[in-house]
Formats: C-alpha cells, structure tokens, sequence
C-alpha cells in the first residue's frame, strides 16, 4: 500500500494490514491516538474496497417503534416513558396498520422495529406484532427487537433465549437488529444501562440466533463513559463471535446523541472521532463484511466522507426515525432514495440498493 506516513508508529499496524494479520487491542489503542487520520483513512479504505470495489450499499426501510413504555432507565435515553407519563404509547395492533399504511410504499423492503421494554403488556403482543406485520406485508423483511429486549422477553415470559426466538420466527422475524449492546463491558452497563441485558447475555441472545440460521445485526454507541480500551473490546468481542458463525451482516458505530436538540457542539461527538471510529472499526473487524455509516447520528455530509474511510453501508430511508430525534439528533428523520443515492454518488461511489441480506435490488450507474 503507498501510503504516505505522517505518523511513524503505524507502520507496523499498515504491514500487518497489508499481510492480513489480525489486529490487536494495543494497535486499536495506537490507531485511536495517532493524530494522523489520512493515513488511517488511506488504510481502511483499501481494506474495504478489497472486499467491497467501489460499491455502497442502503435500502429502502421504515422504522417502526410499537410502545415507549420502558421499566430500564438507561442513561442516555430520551426515548422511553412509565406507563403514565405524558408521551407514554403502545399501539394496538390496528395503531400499528394504520400507522404503517400512511408511510408504506411498495419499495420498502424492510421493516425496522425496535421498541422500549415494556412490562404492562405480556411476551404475546411482541408475538402479535411481528404477525400482524407478516401477514399484511408478507414480502418485507421483519428485523425486530434488539438482543436486550430478547433477553427481556425471556424474562417476562418465562421460556429460554431459544424458545423466545423460536416463537418470533414462527411469527415471522427474519433478523435482529444490533441495538442493546451500547458498550459490551460491565464497567459501562453498571452504569449506564444497568437495567438491561449484561454483556454476555447480549452476546449469547445474538449467538443463539447465528445458530438457528438467523443472521442479525451488530452496534456500538460510543462518546460517552467508556474509555478507548473500552471500545477496542467491543469491537474485539464482537469479531470473536464472528469467528464462530458469522451470522452478523454488518458492524454499525452509533455516535451519542446527547439530551437536547440545543446542546453545545462540546457535547456531541467530534467530526474526527466519528470518521476515526469508522476506519478503526473497518481495520479491527477484519471478518466483518460490512460497516455502515448512521447518518440520523453524524449527519449526511460526515457520512459521505466516511465513504473514504472503510463504510460501504449508509444505512437506508428511514421514513421516520424516532429514538436519537426523541434526544439531540438534528438530522432528518428520513431520506428519499434519490438522496441516498446522490449522497452515494457525490463521494465517487457506485449505490447500490440492496435487501436485508446484502443481495442486490439495483445498481444505480451515473
């Protein structure tokens, strides 16, 4: 790789690159503190168009969230209500039609739904969810309920991992999503969601999955508590399950949106850190096919430069995006598949509109 080296001490992490060695925390921690981001930038794009070519993918999703009603209390939350609280909801099963026909079109090609831990309603509404959805839009993908809220419905249940997810696929779940994990060290989670899934349980929930065949999701949100070293174990956790099954479809960094929409830049994540962590993730997730670029989190102009920095995913429409807007995000709630694919084309990439499962709809030559 010619690349031109400000910063010295990545030379022995761009020759292990180079010869497919796997990288370890310590070259994490010194790729996190080296100030020189065009050579890291340089190095996690040629990993990614190794895999990838010149190919960006996205597809057309509708994010839907059932209820707010949450008995965790986790610390960077906006989103969640107690059953009596002004703003509480959970929508019945016709709510949920009718809010889904007024933004549905016959290009979504998933349905993205994530909702608060809600312990007024018994395991059988989450089942009746994914139901009704299948059986009104049997043709879009069901990507449903992060591990911590699979963990959830064991509990409230009273069956196993395995027999939560055996139910929800008989009702119609293709793939989970990567939420719920946060930071997968018990040091954050004591802290900052101590209601929730542990680290292991969010890992034995997706590990559970990759074993009955599910492929599933896989995410980071960082910029609060947790230290760099933090970071690089996540991300190491994660590439070890991988190595198992390789059940999860791509790796999602998720910058922290802080509590309110006004709050200063000091409380938001740097445009430097962001586009670091995507090149680092890209750089340690070497048995990862995919990392996506949030744009509802840093913004559709930071995502496009990330394109340059090892993300070959944009993510997708959206329609209406509710948990980082209940906080600070100050993006849309949702993008058209023409400005996705603007977005795309304007970083010299090629868009490609894909499914759930990276299987190609189009490709969109200029």
């Amino acid at each position: 790789m010619g690349l031109l080296i400000q910063d010295k001490s990545l030379q022995p992490i761009i020759e292990k690159v180079k010869n497919g060695e796997r990288l370890t925390l310590e070259d994490g921690i010194t790729l996190y503190q080296s100030p020189d981001i065009l050579t890291i930038a340089q190095l996690a794009n040629e990993v990614n168009l190794n895999k990838n070519g010149n190919k960006v993918y996205f597809i057309q999703n509708l994010y839907i969230n059932p209820t707010n009603v949450c008995e965790a209390h986790c610390k960077f939350c906006g989103y969640r209500r107690d059953p009596n609280e002004d703003g509480a909801y959970t929508m019945s099963m016709d709510e949920l039609l009718q809010y889904v026909s007024e933004r549905y079109t016959d290009k979504i090609r998933e349905f993205h739904i994530v909702g608060g831990h809600n312990h007024t309603v018994d395991f059988s509404y989450y089942v009746d969810t994914i139901k009704t959805l299948k059986k009104n839009y049997p043709d879009v993908t069901i990507k449903a309920y992060s591990g911590a809220e699979i963990v959830f419905f064991s509990q409230i249940s009273g069956l196993s991992v395995e027999e939560v997810l055996n139910e929800l696929v008989k009702a119609g779940l293709d793939t989970l999503p990567g939420g719920g994990a946060e930071i997968l060290t018990e040091r954050y989670r004591l802290k900052m969601s101590p209601d929730k899934a542990t680290t292991q349980e969010w890992l034995d929930v997706h590990e559970t999955a990759h074993k009955m065949g599910l492929k599933t999701h896989a995410t980071m949100l960082y910029g609060s508590i947790e230290t760099l070293e933090e970071r690089l174990i996540h991300m190491i956790r994660l590439r070890e399950l991988q190595d198992k099954h390789h059940g999860f479809l791509v790796f999602i960094p998720l910058a922290i949106q802080p509590k309110k929409v006004t709050a200063s830049l000091k409380q938001r994540t740097s445009a430097f850190d962001d586009l670091k962590t995507v090149a680092i993730s890209r750089l340690m997730l070497d048995n990862f096919d995919h990392i996506k670029s949030y744009w509802i989190n840093i913004g559709t102009q930071l995502t496009q430069m990330s394109l340059s920095f090892g993300a070959s995913d944009v993510h997708g429409t959206l329609i209406e995006e509710r948990i980082s807007h209940s906080v600070g995000a100050v993006t849309q709630s949702g993008l058209t598949r023409d400005e996705l694919i603007w977005l795309i084309q304007g970083a010299n990439k090629i868009p490609v509109e894909r499914d759930t499962f990276y299987n190609i709809i189009k490709v969109y030559q200029k």
